[in-house]
């Protein structure tokens, strides 16, 4: 079984962790039934923008790296606090532990910012949201950002807004299974 974690800012957008979850449940239970998603946080309730909490699995003190396969991230409002804990120690320390792993890392939207500043993308390619003071900050992380909608450099996942949201996760399901896996799941659930 490949497990994916999701780890949750507080401020999180639920579409964009909602994609990661079905996905992955879909293939749970439609596709190769390889994968199982697991969410994590700072906090044991985590609060998305637009204020639903989210009771998560985990809190990020205990997890080990080594029971998971990969680590998915969603974007989140700077003005529901979504940088308070997506730039947390604790946040950026497990960032950091995955991919020291070697093991995938899919982000959506400015969920690419707490990658760029944990340094793990730090002279690779990426992107984030499409404003410039978001893609200024992830330059400023040493980031040669790409104006493309997903990017894709050695297992790390960056997109630029919800709009690739499915695709995003669509891949992360292809690193951990088969393209031909991703692409009957990405059929079955008429994407």
């Amino acid at each position: 079984m490949k497990k994916v974690l999701l780890l949750l800012a507080n401020g999180f957008e639920f579409f964009e962790a909602s994609v990661f979850i079905d996905v992955i449940g879909w293939n749970l239970e439609e596709g190769d039934n390889s994968t199982k998603l697991y969410t994590c946080g700072v906090t044991k309730e985590v609060k998305s923008s637009f204020d639903q909490t989210l009771v998560v699995d985990y809190l990020i003190d205990e997890i080990d790296v080594n029971d998971f396969d990969a680590l998915a991230i969603p974007g989140g409002f700077e003005v529901y606090g979504f940088y308070n804990d997506a730039y947390s120690d604790k946040f950026l320390d497990l960032i950091r532990a995955f991919r020291a792993g070697n093991k995938v890392i899919a982000s959506i939207c400015v969920g690419a910012l707490p990658l760029g500043k944990s340094g793990v993308l730090k002279g690779k390619n990426g992107t984030t949201y499409r404003s410039e003071v978001r893609r200024e900050a992830l330059q400023g992380f040493g980031v040669n950002v790409l104006d493309q909608p997903i990017v894709l450099d050695d297992q790390l996942i960056t997109s630029w807004n919800p709009s690739t949201a499915v695709d995003v996760a669509l891949l992360l399901l292809e690193m951990l299974t088969t393209k031909e896996n991703a692409e009957k799941v990405r059929h079955l659930m008429g994407f």
